[in-house]
């Protein structure tokens, strides 16, 4: 699981089976190499077998890319229900929490790593009928500055990227220019450019907005 070599694989993981093989094709079709694993992030036990599946099968972890995350744009925060913010919340910020607390200690072992979590420029603004997601990602950028501290003295590099609207079936896009908007190609370029970066640096924040607004 190096991002250098030639002989790195990556694991994919989410809930949906289907759509973690579609990935995990379309990176073989640009010659690398990929598993599709479900896991459920907002489970401890979910992500501790995951993390248990790597260390048994591959000795070691390189690179973790914390990418899952759900949104909820339709109401404002007092006209939701507890159920949809802690759906919210659990995926957004608890994932992340377990997945760290499930490899942090293989990279440990293995003397280094990347740590890349994925958060939104939500996270840097205000965020009207969308405040459950914003405090995730508020949440997941003070979790990420303050790992980061925590594991650099392990020659773990902890970065995190906020993307402005990327087009996906996150969040709807009423009265935007899809063709404006960031692509996912774009979100992992720089996720590409983090883990690719000298070793004696790190960026520890990329704020990735489009070239015009959409």
């Amino acid at each position: 699981m190096n991002a250098n070599s030639k002989l790195s694989l990556d694991v994919l993981c989410g809930r949906t089976l289907k759509t973690l093989q579609a990935a995990a094709e379309g990176i073989a079709q640009e010659g690398g190499r990929a598993e599709a694993v479900t896991c459920d992030v907002s489970d401890l036990g979910s992500v501790q077998e995951l993390a248990a599946k790597v260390e048994q099968t591959f000795g070691r972890i390189d690179i973790l890319v914390n990418n899952a995350g759900i949104g909820g744009f339709a109401e404002p925060l007092h006209e939701m229900t507890p159920e949809a913010w802690e759906k919210i919340l659990n995926t957004n910020l608890r994932g992340v929490f377990y997945c760290v607390r499930s490899f942090a200690a293989m990279m440990i072992r293995g003397k280094g790593g990347h740590i890349v979590n994925i958060s939104s420029l939500a996270g840097k603004n205000p965020l009207p009928n969308g405040a459950a997601y914003a405090a995730s990602k508020w949440g997941l950028n003070g979790l990420s500055y303050s790992v980061a501290e925590e594991l650099r003295g392990h020659n773990i590099r902890v970065s995190l990227v906020c993307p402005g609207s990327v087009d996906t079936e996150l969040s709807p896009h009423a009265g935007k220019d899809s063709s404006k908007m960031l692509r996912p190609d774009d979100v992992a370029h720089v996720v590409a450019m983090l883990v690719t970066q000298s070793p004696q640096s790190f960026a520890s924040e990329v704020l990735l907005r489009p070239t015009q607004k959409p």
